[in-house]
This record gives C-alpha cells, sequence and structure tokens, in this order.
C-alpha cells in the first residue's frame, strides 16, 4: 500500500515513536515480564504501555512494579497503566511513578471525574489517558473526558461487555464507540482509542480496525508488537486519500484559489490534514497515477474522521 519510514525520534527505542496525541497503536506489555520491554520498546508501536494492571496477579504486582522502576531508570519514558482509582494498589502505583521518565499513565476503570483529578494532582503534568470500562463510566464519560488531567479516552472493551452483557458485534457496540468519540470531540481531545481486538487473524484485526477508524476513533489498544503494524496501516490516511487530497489543492489552486462553494472550505480542511497526517507518520505513496493520463479519485467519505 506505502512505504513507512519514521524519523529520528521516530525510531526511539523508547516507545515514543509518535506524539501521544497522534498515537494509533498502543502496545499493552505485560509489567510481570521484563524481558518484553526491550522487543515492544523496539516494535513498531506507537506508544508503549508497560501494564502493572490486568496483565498482572496480585501476588505479582510489587515484581511488575521492580521491573517498570528497572526501566525507567535506565533512561526510558514508555508509559504505564495503573491499577484504578479505589483498589488497593493505585496509591502505590502513583507512588512508584512519581518523579521518573514516564511518558504517561493509562488509569484503568475511570469511572468519575474524581478518578482522574486525584490522579492528576499526585503525578503532575503527567498525561492520562482515561480507560472507561463500565456503563457508569460510560454514563459519565462527557464529565470524564472534560476532567482537568484528561489526555484521551480509552475504551476498555472487554470488561465493558462483562459489566454489560454486550456481545461484540459492531453494531452491538456502536452506541459505546459513538459515545467516545462524541465525547472527545466536545471536550477539544485527540480521537479516542478503541479496545483491542483478541486473537491472531490479520484480517479480523484489520476489520476491526477498520470498524474503530469508521466510528471516528483514531488510537487502538494493541496486545502484541505483531498487531501494530496493522493497526498502524488502518488508522493512517491511505495511498487513496492522500492522492485525493493532493489532487484536490492542486485543482483547488489551478482554478484560483478562490472559494467556489460550500463545501471547499471544510474539503479544503480535510485535504490539509490527511497530508499533515501522512508527514507526521512518515508515510509517503509507493506511487501515483501517471500525471500525463490522472485518474480522478473520489473525495473521502463525508464520514472520515480526520
Amino acid at each position: 500500500m506505502y512505504d513507512q519510514t519514521f524519523s529520528d525520534s521516530a525510531a526511539s527505542e523508547h516507545g515514543t515513536r509518535i506524539d501521544p496525541v497522534l498515537a494509533r497503536s498502543w502496545l499493552l506489555v505485560n509489567g510481570a515480564s521484563y524481558e518484553r520491554f526491550a522487543p515492544a520498546a523496539e516494535s513498531r508501536a506507537d506508544i508503549v504501555v508497560l501494564d502493572i494492571e490486568d496483565a498482572v496477579a496480585p501476588k505479582d504486582k510489587a515484581a511488575a512494579r521492580e521491573n517498570v522502576t528497572r526501566w525507567l531508570a535506565a533512561g526510558h519514558d514508555d508509559w504505564v497503566r495503573v491499577n484504578g482509582f479505589g483498589t488497593e494498589w493505585w496509591a502505590g502505583d502513583l507512588e512508584m511513578l512519581a518523579g521518573t521518565s514516564v511518558g504517561g499513565v493509562m488509569l484503568a476503570m475511570v469511572e468519575s471525574v474524581d478518578h482522574v483529578t486525584e490522579t492528576a494532582k499526585r503525578l503532575p503534568n503527567v498525561p492520562i489517558v482515561a480507560l472507561v470500562e463500565t456503563a457508569r463510566g460510560l454514563e459519565r464519560i462527557t464529565e470524564i473526558a472534560s476532567a482537568k488531567g484528561t489526555f484521551r479516552l480509552a475504551f476498555g472493551i472487554g470488561d465493558f461487555r462483562r459489566d454489560t452483557g454486550f456481545g461484540d458485534n459492531p453494531t452491538t457496540l456502536a452506541y459505546a464507540r459513538s459515545r467516545f468519540t462524541i465525547a472527545a470531540k466536545a471536550a477539544h481531545l485527540p480521537g479516542a482509542i478503541d479496545g483491542p481486538t483478541v486473537g491472531s487473524s490479520a484480517l479480523r484485526l484489520s476489520e476491526a480496525t477498520a470498524v474503530s477508524a469508521e466510528f471516528g476513533m483514531t488510537g487502538k489498544i494493541c496486545l502484541t508488537p505483531d498487531q501494530c503494524p496493522t493497526v498502524n496501516e488502518g488508522l493512517s490516511p491511505s495511498v487513496e486519500e492522500i492522492s485525493w487530497a493532493k489532487e484536490f489543492l492542486v485543482e483547488f489552486e489551478r482554478d484560483g484559489g478562490e472559494i467556489r462553494n460550500g463545501s471547499d472550505l471544510p474539503r479544503i480542511a480535510r485535504a490539509n490534514k490527511i497530508l499533515d497526517l501522512a508527514r507526521s507518520y512518515g508515510i509517503e505513496p509507493s506511487h501515483f497515477e501517471d500525471v500525463d493520463d490522472p485518474v480522478h479519485i473520489p473525495a473521502p467519505s463525508d464520514t472520515y474522521h480526520y
């Protein structure tokens, strides 16, 4: 589809290849398995999230904290998923991270504004992804998105389905995904992060990522490093979209650069956004149509989330 390269900062071994505002793949790594940290940092994940919450049994929490402390002390600035507010581990997790080089935290089981604000008080200036995983949290998602300290929203699909009894059909979860996107947009946050896809099927992951994009979600949690390239491609502008953006802007300038009708301004904004994202992600189409025999590229759908 396209050739993807990364800038020097994007090739960093610290797992922060892409600005977290634009990050697509958020790779969870079991905090109790230190040997997985380095391979994750060298993967195609936009953000690496060391997990000391669901992935770690209670008896292994202390060891996972030690692993994270050791990794961050070595100069890495990856993110950490911490245990939810009100659990017996929440305060200890934040105490452990205070003063470290942690890039940000993913806060589990967010159900109210207080969960975010109290976390932010203990970790000032550390961005917080609010992981909403219950019906109670979804009902308060607008307030959570607007809370001081919330950086992005993330959808904890597995726990949400357990809490509500919902299935995993995209139609069943359409309302929930829509709420995430609308709340994030209303609060002027970056796009919401969708939950993970369980399983090793590349086709299923590609289809699930397309669903995330259709609902306006611009990130997705990954469970293994090999999921990251598929997610990155699925949540990036395609060759067709980049070609349309370039064609539209060239035609607009050729026609004098004057606004012709009510659709021009939103299309200009969309085209510029597509090209800005392509540059940010280091994407260059491997080939374009012959300029002597151009093929008109239709505009992306009005639901296009960039």
